[in-house]
């Protein structure tokens, strides 16, 4: 794959991946900032402001910015992450004069009328209130909570009732003026355009933005593992979630962990936990691992009279990880699983080229990682995963159980 790096006259920067077998033109960007920039007391701003996206920006109310957006043929949308501000775009190459002028508006001149904060306000409230009633919704609360305390993280990204109710159109235009700047912008473009005309539409969409952004500062937090949250409710099934510490991309174990994870649980129907929870005893229909920035997460359902059974089992899968690491054999087959797969997960179509593109830019890779990558996997040593798995699995986990009480039968 061509990773071309272009650079418009103002110094904007895209990853371009030409594909003019497809008419189709797919674009991805970011904005460093999100859901932890929220203020105190005005939660669920990034988000609100993400779902306000497409009604209505420059000349155009509401419903005229989406006709216009229809008869272009493109669909744009924007989502609040915890770090990041992500927006995509879809369009034909034959509209893309259209589609381009559209996104530009909607990227420099959002309207934040009244009615539409009114009607996508009331639309997020709703769902928080169905939320209420949802035990694991309750439980997810309680468990950024529990392993978050007072940090951003632990802050409902959807806000609350309260903190949605304060926020005002004032409030909406100077949050989008402190992220919306070109130096904490990332782009990524696939499909039927090139990069001189890319370069062009740079400046055209974001060359205009202003320059810096204006963001509070975000502390580095570390999980609050070694606990026990629980969400007691009468259900037939248990949700359990347990937590361990992560690894951090630039870490030189990085590539070492992505494999012990793999063979944990990340590879699906091959990997231990599915092995033993699910092939051998029929626990579960599903168990896996995921390996994120700060933690590793391993989750699953099962009957709630077979939870402490279960839980047993996982924490038991995960102590002979850390106390016996991999052997050859597995090591050698998630080398292969992760090296063979990734182009087909991750590099299957435009858009995901583009999401992958676009993460690869905000985790500060290089162009040429795609390749690096294949390589580095290769390199790893069973004594590197094994000091992987002892270094990050030996720690009390953080634990959360969404059902009836266990009673203590899960020690």
């Amino acid at each position: 794959m061509n990773i071309q790096e272009v650079k418009s006259e103002k110094g904007m920067i895209a990853w371009l991946v030409e594909d003019h077998t497809v008419e189709i033109v797919n674009i991805g960007f970011a904005f460093n900032g999100g859901i932890t920039q929220d203020p105190v007391g005005k939660e669920g701003m990034a988000n609100l402001m993400a779902g306000l996206f497409i009604e209505g920006a420059g000349n155009y109310d509401s419903d005229a910015f989406q006709m216009k957006l229809d008869d272009a043929g493109a669909e744009m949308g924007l989502e609040a992450q915890r770090h990041y501000i992500c927006g995509s775009v879809c369009m034909l190459p034959k509209q893309q004069d259209a589609a381009f002028g559209l996104l530009r508006l909607a990227l420099n001149a959002p309207r934040f009328d009244q009615g539409p904060i009114d009607r996508v306000r009331a639309e997020i409230v709703s769902d928080i209130v169905g939320s209420e009633r949802d035990p694991d919704a309750i439980a997810q609360r309680k468990w950024l909570r529990a392993i978050y305390g007072t940090h951003p993280f632990s802050r409902p990204g959807e806000g609350t009732k309260e903190s949605l109710a304060g926020i005002t159109p004032p409030d909406l235009l100077a949050f989008h003026k402190a992220i919306f700047a070109r130096d904490g912008l990332h782009i990524a473009v696939v499909g039927d355009i090139d990069a001189n005309t890319l370069r062009e539409r740079l400046d055209q969409l974001f060359g205009d933005l202003p320059e810096q952004q204006t963001l509070a500062p975000v502390a580095d937090v570390v999980p609050k593992l070694g606990q026990l949250v629980e969400e007691n409710c009468d259900l037939p099934q248990t949700s359990l979630r347990l937590a361990w510490p992560g690894v951090k991309r630039s870490a030189p174990d990085h590539f070492a962990t992505v494999l012990m994870n793999d063979i944990l649980g990340g590879s699906g129907m091959t990997s231990r936990l599915f092995e033993e929870v699910r092939e051998k005893r029929g626990l579960a229909y599903h168990v896996s691992s995921e390996l994120t920035l700060d933690k590793l997460l391993v989750t699953t359902e099962t009957r709630s009279d077979c939870a402490a059974q279960t839980l047993s089992i996982v924490r038991d899968v995960v102590k002979q990880m850390a106390q016996q690491g991999p052997t050859g054999a597995e090591l050698k087959a998630a080398k292969k699983h992760l090296i063979g797969t990734y182009a087909i997960d991750r590099l299957g179509s435009t858009s995901s080229i583009a999401d992958r593109l676009l993460d690869l830019q905000i985790h500060k890779a290089d162009v040429d990682y795609n390749q690096r990558r294949a390589r580095s996997i290769g390199r790893v040593t069973l004594k590197q995963v094994k000091a992987a798995a002892k270094k990050l699995l030996s720690a009390e986990p953080a634990i959360l159980v969404v059902g009836p009480p266990l009673g203590g039968k899960d020690e």
